[in-house]
């Protein structure tokens, strides 16, 4: 049977980097097809809307049942920052479907003994069904020399990328833990890049950001939050982050949910992220949605719209949800709106290249062709 064609007609283009006023853009299967195309099976007025790329969020954690529910906001693809492996198995098999948002992980993250996330998964261990007890439990470091090891188990288990944590638990006010230091992250960094692995640093502070730097890490997964405005290790680690070309996963809707929004953390976070824009390091938005703090899906839009507020433009959100996360992790296939890739798309009444608020005025969704239907979306 020949796939369905349809033609969007008419419409407003956010391509992943620029705005193309009126375009006609064809799904010819699980693919968006060139010119020259035949009669489509169906027909769609543009006019007046935007057609978006599916939307990427760059930091979740991913659970039952939030796959599907990040596609109903147009989240076409989620970067995965710590699964255990067997629930890693479980989401890969649902990311199979069309109906639910696509995934990459990290799989099992690198912490010291007893170092975040140790705590909220022990607490979480009464709650979540997996099996030997393995919400509790998980792999740790402490050896730089177990480095290479630790990096070919996570290799082993699917692992897409390596997120390194680096977090005494000083942002949060709790009692100190123990956390990864420079030697052993630079050796983490060192083995996961002998096999092809990307690296992310899970930070807090100005403190974990420097050694994270001093270590090569590709990316971080947070903007660090715990100084003020001014303070000069804000404007070195920008220059730092900068000049070593790492991206930089802002979770501004994760540090409001926190502590809320207008305070001193919230709004240290927003300068950082500012400032980074500023210095032209590259900005991809996440959320760091999880099981203790539902932002799949919603809160990538409420994070769009931190970005602005933060001094992007709105068409710079777009592309930090879109070209610029499957450009820095290595998925060529999505992200733009361009002949032969991924149909991956969102289409939203309005112009959410001049007001961002927009991409929440859902009209439709594609995932790799297939449309998803008025009752799923809710």
């Amino acid at each position: 049977m020949r796939p369905l064609r349809t033609l969007i007609r008419d419409v407003r283009v956010f391509d992943g980097f620029r705005t193309i006023p009126r375009a006609d853009v064809l799904i010819d299967g699980d693919r968006i097809s060139g010119p020259g195309f035949v009669g489509p099976d169906l027909l769609i007025d543009g006019t007046g809307r935007t057609l978006l790329p599916g939307l990427i969020d760059a930091h979740t954690h991913t659970f039952d049942g939030s796959l599907a529910h990040a596609l109903t906001y147009g989240v076409t693809t989620e970067l995965d920052m710590f699964c255990l492996p067997s629930n890693l198995a479980r989401q890969r098999k649902l990311a199979e479907r069309d109906d639910v948002a696509d995934l990459r992980s990290a799989g099992v993250l690198a912490t010291a003994p007893g170092g975040h996330p140790t705590a909220v998964m022990t607490a979480m261990a009464a709650t979540l069904d997996e099996p030997n007890d393995a919400v509790g439990r998980f792999d740790t470091i402490e050896d730089p020399a177990q480095a290479g090891e630790f990096v070919a188990a996570r290799l082993a288990e699917g692992s897409d990328y390596l997120k390194i944590v680096i977090d005494d638990g000083s942002s949060s006010g709790t009692s100190p833990t123990p956390t990864i230091g420079r030697e052993l992250a630079t050796a983490l960094v060192d083995a996961a890049r002998a096999v092809g692995l990307r690296t992310v640093a899970h930070v807090a502070t100005a403190r974990d950001t420097a050694i994270a730097l001093d270590a090569g890490v590709d990316g971080l997964a947070h903007v660090w939050s715990d100084k003020v405005p001014g303070h000069p290790d804000n404007a070195e680690l920008v220059h730092r982050a900068a000049t070593q070309g790492v991206f930089v996963i802002s979770t501004l809707v994760y540090i409001e949910s926190l502590v809320g929004a207008d305070t001193p953390r919230s709004t240290n976070a927003a300068y950082v992220a500012k400032a980074l824009h500023r210095a032209g390091v590259p900005l991809l938005a996440g959320t760091d949605a999880n099981p203790y703090v539902p932002l799949h899906g919603d809160g990538l839009h409420r994070e769009l719209e931190l970005l602005t507020r933060a001094g992007l433009t709105p068409t710079q959100a777009l592309t930090a949800t879109t070209s610029a996360p499957a450009r820095h992790f290595g998925l060529p296939d999505r992200g733009r709106i361009a002949p032969g890739l991924r149909a991956d798309l969102v289409l939203v009444e309005g112009d959410p290249t001049q007001d961002i608020t927009a991409t929440r005025e859902i009209a439709a969704i594609w995932r790799r062709g297939e449309r998803l239907s008025r009752t799923s979306m809710g």
